[in-house]
């Protein structure tokens, strides 16, 4: 077994499900962070690891998880494959030994999410999970307005997400993010839960938290709209509607202050904005071009011991499943 040590010069990390997600928003950060290395891929079908390995200039490709996970040459392991299989993984790489970065959500729920967390902290290993808005400059400035008290106290945070079926929705053709064995509350699990996990960083702990889902189009397994309220620890309220089968497309959060209010979107690149009684300000603050680079850089500096806490751990997802599988009722 290898024994992880903290105040490394190097680590040489292992991809478990080198899919999309990986190609352009994750993979080429670890490449490219100061420290890190990528030195090892695993897909199921050999033949597209060894393709992902060859472009992507990668020492070591397998088609098994737990010869990458126990790999000597491997110091950590990222888990980007479907939710339904990141308890296994993240057993197995807690058992090796090494920190683990896990795609979000951490886990089909919140009792996986806690066997999960309690497996590295058992061990005292890092365990960080890939909600990256908490990294992202735009949403920095969110926080920033309100740690400065820009629209006074805050009282309420509402989100408006909605869409249309997609073309694989109405085709009725495989889709984890709409299966229930996989995604068991279907596209609120892959897209709710960033916005969930971003109102945690921004406003503080949820202390309670409620909801409802139904299946309305019949489409898939999962369900195809939730609608959920909460409480922050701080007294401010929470509210959502989350509906994937409703005319047009809408993303839209606002905060509500007792002096003034902030607008934005969880997933489009529109200007953040900002209102109060004797001003009105829009900031546009464009992604980076790899969207997780700000996380990956945050997990160096916290895994090289440079007196830095990133933002996003196992402790803080396992909090934001809490809050999902409250408004699901699954708690």
């Amino acid at each position: 077994m290898q024994t992880y040590t903290k105040h490394l010069n190097s680590i040489r990390w292992g991809i478990i499900g080198c899919g999309n997600v990986t190609e352009l928003k994750s993979g080429p950060a670890y490449q490219q962070t100061e420290g890190f290395e990528l030195v090892a891929v695993m897909r199921r079908d050999l033949n597209k690891a060894k393709d992902y390995a060859e472009r992507h200039k990668v020492a070591k490709f397998y088609n098994d998880a737990n010869a990458l996970i126990n790999c000597s040459e491997v110091d950590a392991v990222y888990i980007a494959t479907p939710p339904d299989s990141h308890l296994d993984y993240a057993l197995l790489v807690a058992k090796a030994g090494k920190p683990c970065c896990i795609e979000k959500p951490m886990a089909l729920s919140y009792k996986e999410c806690l066997q999960i967390y309690n497996a590295f902290e058992a061990k005292e290993l890092p365990l960080f999970i890939a909600y990256y808005r908490r990294t992202l400059p735009r949403f920095l400035q969110v926080k920033k307005w309100l740690d400065t008290g820009q629209i006074g106290l805050v009282r309420h945070i509402n989100w408006v997400l909605s869409k249309p079926p997609s073309e694989l929705d109405l085709s009725q053709a495989p889709n984890w993010r709409t299966d229930v064995q996989v995604a068991p509350g279907g596209y609120f699990d892959d897209l709710a839960s960033h916005g969930l996990d971003l109102f945690h960083f921004l406003l503080g702990d949820v202390i309670d938290a409620s909801g409802c889902c139904k299946n309305q189009q019949g489409l898939y397994s999962a369900p195809d709209t939730v609608v959920g309220s909460w409480m922050h620890k701080s007294g401010v309220t929470g509210t959502g509607n989350w509906n994937f089968g409703s005319f047009g497309n809408e993303d839209r959060v606002e905060i509500f202050g007792s002096e003034g209010k902030i607008s934005f979107s969880v997933f489009q690149e529109v200007p953040l904005l900002i209102e109060t009684n004797t001003d009105r300000q829009e900031i546009t603050i464009d992604h980076p071009k790899h969207v997780q680079s700000g996380h990956v850089e945050a997990m160096q500096m916290d895994l090289f011991g440079n007196d830095f806490a990133h933002p996003s751990t196992g402790k803080t997802a396992l909090h934001t499943s809490w809050i999902m599988d409250k408004i699901l009722g699954k708690i």
